[in-house]
């Protein structure tokens, strides 16, 4: 595959995905984790506050609003150029949750969601953070348990494989049980930690789905028929208005120590 070829295919995985993350950003569950994360950031004006991987920049927006200086991070390039062009008010920098381009000491506050369980090495990611992060600064982190997705399904079983299969195919899945644990050895103060459980039965999700379920059929662990007959039932749920995911998110915070 050429560089341009490969430029088009990532373009159109980015648009897929901005796809999925719109249909749930516009969720209500959606929008009170955001505040939720923003309260306990515990802003204060004028302060700078990092938000990585910010994907297209929602969050980094509205914190701008808010009257701190937010800076969003993300690694892709064509994110980047999305949240530049929806979140004018906010600063976006290329770059990766292990190497941050901040001075030691230098932000009030950090934030990451729906990051860590992507990451091969969260631990180094929140190095990063507290190097960063001035002394008394907060760090709060969201995100998801892979594991632990729940789909109302009549093959049980079946959901179960594509679950975990397509957890097993992240470099931290279950990250987020894993909040509290990376806070304190990282030497963070006053960790606390939060489970808010989302629920979606708007078709608009099911794309989400589909990306369960399609690596974990590239992987092996599902044959395509299967795979394609679970998607099936899973569209004709919501054209029943029967369908149902739950994920459980943990929020964690914490307070950079002196």
């Amino acid at each position: 595959m050429s560089e341009n070829q490969e430029a088009v295919a990532e373009h159109r995985d980015t648009e897929a995905l901005l796809g999925v993350l719109d249909a749930a950003d516009r969720l209500s569950s959606a929008a009170r984790l955001r505040v939720r994360s923003y309260e306990l950031l515990r802003l204060a004006p004028g302060s700078t506050v990092v938000d990585v991987g910010c994907g297209a920049g929602r969050a980094a927006g509205e914190l701008a609003e808010q009257g701190v200086r937010a800076v969003g991070v993300d690694p892709s390039p064509w994110m980047l150029a999305a949240a530049r062009g929806r979140w004018p008010a906010a600063e976006f920098r290329e770059a990766g949750a292990e190497e941050l381009p901040f001075a030691d000491g230098s932000v009030r506050g950090y934030r990451a969601d729906k990051v860590f369980h992507l990451l091969q090495e969260p631990a180094r990611a929140v190095a990063e953070a507290r190097r960063v992060l001035r002394p008394g600064g907060r760090i709060v982190l969201v995100g998801q348990d892979w594991d632990a997705i729940m789909i109302d399904s009549a093959d049980a079983a079946l959901t179960r494989t594509i679950v975990h299969a397509r957890a097993d195919l992240l470099g931290a899945p279950r990250a987020g049980r894993q909040y509290r644990g990376l806070l304190l050895a990282g030497g963070f103060d006053d960790v606390a930690v939060e489970v808010h459980t989302s629920v979606f039965t708007d078709p608009a999700m099911l794309p989400l789905l589909a990306r369960l379920a399609e690596p974990a059929c590239a992987s092996g662990a599902v044959d395509r028929d299967r795979a394609d007959g679970w998607l099936a039932e899973q569209r004709g749920r919501a054209e029943a208005g029967r369908f149902l995911a739950a994920i459980p998110f943990f929020v964690a915070s914490a307070s950079a120590s002196a």
